[in-house]
């Protein structure tokens, strides 16, 4: 039977860098094209944000070699700079992200409704790896 409640998954990770560094790198679009995507052998050449509540956003992702690509897109529900952002999703998943300023280190949080299709271990890695991208390019971009 379904209940209509989906399942929810949370990534996080520390970066080194203050939080309004980080905000930047996280919301504007030329930072967002550099760390947008799960693996070296995939892009974002094209960013779009908007960030106002009602604000759509769009980050293209592409695999390298042409083989594939999708957009990510959706909708911003809520925002409070350097501490909070909600949007939800084309497909009407929610995402939820808190930045928490911890001295001159960021800690985010990233809740997120699951999809249908793939495991929830493959989606929460594959999130994960977006942080864990994020984090690098925020550190080496200093």
């Amino acid at each position: 039977m379904e209940t209509g409640e989906k399942a929810t998954i949370t990534v996080e990770i520390t970066v080194h860098a203050p939080v309004e560094q980080v905000w930047k790198f996280w919301t504007e679009p030329e930072h967002i094209t550099k760390w947008s995507f799960a693996s070296d052998d995939w892009h974002a050449p094209t960013a779009e944000n908007d960030l106002t509540v009602g604000g759509k956003f769009l980050t293209r992702m592409e695999a390298k070699d042409g083989s594939f690509g999708f957009d990510f897109g959706g909708v911003y529900d809520e925002i409070r700079t350097n501490e909070f952002i909600a949007y939800t999703l084309g497909d009407g998943r929610r995402v939820a992200i808190t930045f928490i300023s911890q001295d001159s280190d960021t800690k985010i949080i990233e809740v997120f409704e699951a999809e249908t299709t793939f495991p929830l271990e493959q989606q929460q890695a594959g999130w994960q790896s977006f942080l864990n991208n994020f984090k690098a390019y925020s550190e080496r971009s200093l």
